[in-house]
């Protein structure tokens, strides 16, 4: 076939730059947002931090969590005006191109670093929410330090050391010692004899039953270290030692015989067992960050639910005035590096405010369906589908998921993610619908108020809600309560 030539014409969806960085500043959460903005404050010439705010509308000591009903007033304004002055200014950019943009974003009372207007409270420092997190040590930090305790020589303190970094999160050491010879180079060579001697060191370092190889042992080095007089601590020994698996299928029967002990010492024994902790480790502090910023506060305010922006995460930026005037009077300004350099420094203001704008109109429809939530509690919580919101604000599913996603609301009732106002539908006998979420407030009620010394099961709590016309199956009820955090019956179970 010879070549011939063809046109055909077909019609493809490209997403422009200015949208491109709007989809993805919105799916940022508030810590990437700044440091977004802080990279755009460190390379871009036509951005400068504003300092123009007054401390009254910072957010203060309080950590957006209990804001005086004049400080919200003034978040809540400075929110609406803020969109109009940005228009006011593109507006004037594009008509006289004369490059006044002081109005373009401000009134806000944040760096973009993240750090709260510092006000004279007397602390003498700022009033960042992170100065005011308790860091705990973690599980290494701590052994680590009560090693330096003691008097060791070089070679036996590397040994301890390298036995400490080897521990995992629940606090075992999951490698053989054999494994663990063979990660270090030291002359000379290891031997498993010096390996077991730094194990014991490790294990009476802190908590009994950090440093264990497994369930057994870490079991049993908890009751090693009680007193010899402690009530069931002979059978409780011999049963961790031999018999975890009969003691997990509660053959009460069968472990009394193999043990040889009366009825009574064995309930003594296995009470005492259930009391020990099976994951020493996770007691320690974790090393990654325990709290979050919420990018919303809701608050009540005369019987009505607010919403307002938490302003410690509202950038403080603007376009450079004096910089963008004389770019403006240089000749062959349009075809500069630095035009393109402009119109960005133009579009993250301008996002920046859009993406503000969205997560506080999605916040708001979630209190509005959530309301019930905010009155009542967990067990008051709807079913709720981000295309429910999406059609409500005449936005795209996908818009609702990228302004939900890593973002976290602050509420009398404690800080939440976004996602958690979306809980499946579940339905009821009646006819009607639940969430998901009522009934795990609903599982979690029934098991506070169990007798302990006789617990309900999985398939009692399905009968107990079945009873309240919600039909749930058992294992739906196990899922439940994995997530719940709370552990099987016959773990609850007291003496």
């Amino acid at each position: 076939m010879p070549p011939t030539l063809e046109l055909r014409a077909k019609q493809t969806l490209a997403l422009t730059p200015r949208l491109q960085q709007s989809v993805r500043l919105l799916q940022l959460s508030s810590l990437e947002f700044q440091q977004e903005l802080r990279n755009a404050l460190d390379t871009n010439p036509f951005l400068e931090y504003d300092e123009s705010q007054t401390e009254d509308n910072a957010l203060g000591a309080d950590n957006g969590n209990s804001m005086s009903d004049s400080t919200s007033s003034s978040a809540t304004d400075s929110a609406a005006e803020a969109p109009l002055a940005a228009e006011t200014s593109m507006e004037s950019e594009q008509s006289t191109d004369s490059g006044s943009h002081d109005d373009a974003i401000g009134e806000y009372s944040s760096d973009p670093f993240g750090r709260s207007a510092s006000r004279n409270n007397g602390d003498g420092e700022g009033s960042d929410p992170a100065d005011w997190v308790r860091i705990e040590p973690s599980l290494h930090e701590t052994l680590h330090d009560a090693l330096r305790l003691y008097q060791l020589n070089e070679r036996d303190r590397a040994i301890a050391q390298l036995i400490i970094e080897a521990l995992d999160d629940d606090g075992y050491l999951r490698q053989e010692l054999s494994e663990l010879a063979n990660v270090v180079e030291i002359e000379p060579a290891l031997h498993e004899d010096e390996l077991t001697i730094a194990l014991k060191l490790v294990q009476s370092l802190d908590k009994p039953g950090v440093g264990a190889r497994n369930l057994s042992e870490c079991l049993t080095l908890q009751l090693e270290a009680l007193d010899e007089e402690t009530p069931g601590r002979a059978v409780a020994l011999e049963i961790v030692a031999h018999h975890l698996e009969r003691l997990a299928r509660r053959e009460q029967a069968e472990l009394q015989k193999k043990i040889g002990c009366s009825a009574d010492d064995l309930r003594i024994a296995c009470a005492l067992v259930r009391r020990l902790d099976p994951k020493p480790g996770e007691n320690y502090g974790s090393s990654e960050d325990n709290y979050v910023v919420p990018d919303v506060i809701v608050r009540q305010a005369k019987k009505q639910w607010v919403v307002t922006i938490n302003p410690a995460v509202l950038p403080r930026a603007r376009i450079h005035r004096m910089y963008a005037e004389l770019f403006a009077q240089s000749a062959g300004a349009s075809r500069s590096p630095l035009a393109q350099q402009l119109q960005e420094a133009r579009w993250l203001i301008r996002n920046a405010q859009q993406r503000f704008t969205t997560i506080q109109r999605v916040a708001e429809c979630i209190v509005s369906h959530q309301k019930a939530f905010f009155d009542y509690g967990e067990i008051a919580l709807k079913p709720l589908v981000l295309r429910d919101v999406a059609d409500e604000l005449g936005l795209h599913e996908s818009t609702i998921s990228r302004a939900t996603g890593n973002k976290y609301m602050s509420t009398p009732r404690g800080i939440f993610e976004f996602k958690h106002f979306f809980p499946r539908e579940l339905s009821t006998e009646s006819g009607g619908t639940c969430s998901a979420a009522a009934v795990r407030a609903l599982l979690k009620e029934m098991i506070s108020k169990e007798n302990t010394r006789d617990p309900l099961s999985d398939v009692s709590l399905a009968k107990m809600l079945a009873d309240q016309g919600v039909i749930v199956a058992r294992r739906t009820v196990a899922k439940y309560r994995h997530l719940m955090k709370v552990p099987p019956a016959e773990l609850r179970r007291q003496a």
